[in-house]
């Protein structure tokens, strides 16, 4: 895996990728649809061409529901909404007509936390990876950047069960060499060290890089791992350098409860080990820019150094 990272903004578009790659897939795989509630500009697929595109309007749930009928009749489906909708207005339908029936069908929930900005508290999920983990068999991802965006929408498509892909619609830090390849339920070493580890995911990769390398200029070498799944978790990687270092952070864009936090604390339970999370606290979303709610949530490669300084 090419690390590529430089601490400068990627100029390509989530949400452009997403149009681009479904176009592809479609061309690739006549058993590919596209299902968005409304969303389609938001989506990047209001370009796309043919009728494999179906605008299931301000309907989620329902949403779902087709999605679950199609995967029952050969189909691929994919099925988009703002992150929150995508999690908790369609949750019964994607764990009953979805996980429960044994239908195949990603889902991707665009905007989560704090990326919703403007969009609001009512727009802003901290909780959708705890809802979809809580499926059983399901797999969940929070989108590093365009490279791994293009690989995961790629490979869910052959895969069985439920999948819930979280990403912004936005640009992001570019870690990944284009083309990179990832593997299911393996994390990725994003940047090697012996004093403590940062399991970081999604937005978050970045604020960890940022964080170990101004903690390299006072002596400490931090660790950045990108779990790349949520779900399946690397358990043996994160254990391992937990065991290593003794030292543990985790950082998330996210609820610390049933989101990476939990995940990371299960793996790493009767460890002796100084044990950390920057992530979202009992608390709901609300409306501001991006860098404002960083900061009001603590999702910040400051917060991350702070919280080292007052472990070690």
């Amino acid at each position: 895996m090419n690390i590529v990272y430089t601490g400068e903004n990627d100029s390509r578009a989530f949400k452009n990728v997403i149009g681009e790659t479904v176009e592809a897939l479609m061309k690739e795989d006549d058993k590919v649809v596209w299902l968005d509630a409304d969303l389609m500009s938001c989506s990047g697929t209001n370009k796309g061409t043919g009728d494999r595109y179906i605008n299931c309007g301000i309907a989620e749930a329902n949403m779902i529901g087709v999605a679950a009928g199609l995967s029952a009749s050969g189909f691929k489906p994919y099925a988009h909404s703002f992150g929150c909708f995508a999690s908790r207005r369609v949750f019964d339908q994607a764990f009953l007509a979805g996980g429960y029936a044994g239908n195949s069908i990603t889902v991707v929930g665009t905007d989560p936390g704090i990326t919703a900005a403007f969009n609001g508290g009512t727009h802003m999920p901290f909780e959708d990876m705890a809802l979809y983990r809580a499926i059983p068999g399901s797999y969940v991802f929070d989108i590093t950047d365009v490279p791994m965006l293009v690989d995961v929408l790629r490979k869910c498509k052959d895969i069985q069960g439920i999948k819930y892909i979280r990403v912004p619609r936005k640009t992001s830090y570019q870690i990944y060499a284009d083309g990179s390849s990832f593997e299911i339920g393996k994390g990725q070493v994003v940047r090697d060290g012996k004093d403590g580890v940062i399991v970081a995911c999604g937005i978050m990769v970045h604020e960890a890089l940022q964080a170990a390398k101004a903690l390299e200029a006072e002596g400490m070498d931090i660790a950045v791992i990108d779990p790349i799944t949520v779900k399946p978790l690397d358990a043996e990687l994160i254990r391992s350098y937990a065991e290593k270092t003794g030292l543990v952070i985790v950082a998330e864009n996210h609820n610390r409860v049933g989101g990476l936090t939990s995940a990371v604390e299960d793996v790493i339970i009767g460890l002796p080990l100084k044990f950390g999370a920057v992530a979202v606290e009992e608390t709901f979303g609300e409306v501001g820019p991006q860098d404002y709610l960083r900061t009001r949530f603590d999702l910040t490669s400051d917060h991350i150094v702070r919280l080292i300084h007052g472990l070690k």
